[in-house]
């Protein structure tokens, strides 16, 4: 037996071939889209019918949490995603219009049901025919009021909007009539 053969005692692999094991690339944008659309934080505005559909996605049997939309604020400088629902009078655009624009960006709207898509069978003066006459709406969720599947069908398709980075022209270009 050759006692003369040294044996490396803890030999440890360099940085690189370390990093070569664990680590993967990935573009910085699309890192940051990740974390955009799993860490919703919704602000609800609830008018009508439509707000208690809303409660209810938010309960324990819908549970909007398992999809990265668990935070709820009622302020709007802590919210990202405005989730309309109900109807808009003519006197509550204004405020809307004021909520949407203390949101810091990126901003993301959910008009939920009928009436907050295009004024529900409200066709009276004081009744706003859509909330997208005075925001950018970025999905519609259909129904009045709208299944809490249909509601969380509509996080989801957001979130594909922000994981895919589909560019939103309607926000860009956005005219409203208040604004």
């Amino acid at each position: 037996m050759n006692t003369n053969a040294r044996v490396p005692v803890n030999v440890q692999p360099s940085d690189e071939e370390l990093s070569k094991s664990f680590a993967f690339t990935s573009r910085l944008e699309d890192i940051v889209a990740w974390g955009r659309k799993n860490a919703l934080w919704p602000l609800p505005f609830g008018t009508a019918c439509c707000g208690i559909e809303m409660m209810s996605v938010m309960g324990p049997r819908y549970d909007l949490a398992r999809y990265g939309a668990e935070v709820v604020r009622f302020s709007p400088r802590q919210a990202d995603l405005l989730l309309v629902a109900g109807t808009i009078t003519e006197k509550m655009a204004p405020i809307l219009v004021r909520i949407y624009q203390q949101m810091l960006e990126p901003k993301y709207v959910i008009a939920m049901g009928a009436c907050a898509s295009s004024g529900g069978f409200y066709r009276a003066y004081h009744v706003l025919q859509g909330c997208d006459k005075v925001i950018p709406v970025d999905v519609y969720v259909p129904g009045c009021p709208p299944t809490p599947e249909a509601v969380l069908d509509g996080v989801m398709s957001l979130q594909r909007m922000i994981a895919l980075q589909q560019p939103r022209p309607w926000k860009d270009q956005w005219k409203g009539l208040l604004t």
